[in-house]
């Protein structure tokens, strides 16, 4: 008897509820069916602002090639291959430098050169400069590659 009373008050109830009002409450001060948005004039601002930097970062967009990088060190000592690429990072601004885990080594690579020689020419000034003591291999790989600004105004 008890399930029988507490089914029928649930049913009761649900049957009663309703998620919205279903009176025509419309304020008279607006008009229906319209929205006002109020925002800040810097919003529009920023958004121009980003615009500009999305084109010129889709300008600036970069290539890929079968290239040269050195790869100089391969250690699990963290605080030296930090300090390495701190150092190359000052001494070769114009060069990428690439630092990868892959446990338990930490592996330092350097540059994006198209030709060996080029690769060469760096491989051998870090070796006099002593920033790697060890040995500086050259490996093949998939490089960056940044559009001639020269090819781009020419066509």
């Amino acid at each position: 008897m008890k399930k029988i009373v507490l089914l029928y008050l649930i049913a009761l109830l649900v049957n009663n509820a309703t998620a919205q009002n279903t009176l025509n409450t419309v304020d008279s001060t607006r008009p229906a069916g319209k929205v006002t948005i109020i925002k800040d004039s810097r919003l529009d601002e920023l958004a121009k602002i980003e615009a500009a930097f999305n084109e010129d970062m889709a300008a600036k967009a970069k290539t890929t090639a079968k290239g040269y990088r050195l790869m100089l060190l391969s250690t699990n000592d963290r605080i030296l291959a930090m300090k390495v690429r701190t150092q190359l990072l000052q001494r070769y601004p114009e060069q990428k430098v690439y630092m990868s885990f892959q446990p338990p080594y930490i592996k330092l690579k350097f540059g994006n050169f198209l030709d060996k020689e080029e690769a060469e020419d760096y491989r051998n000034e870090i070796l006099k400069s002593k920033l790697v003591t060890s040995n500086i291999y050259l490996s093949a790989e998939t490089i960056e590659v940044k559009p001639d600004k020269n090819k781009d105004s020419m066509q």
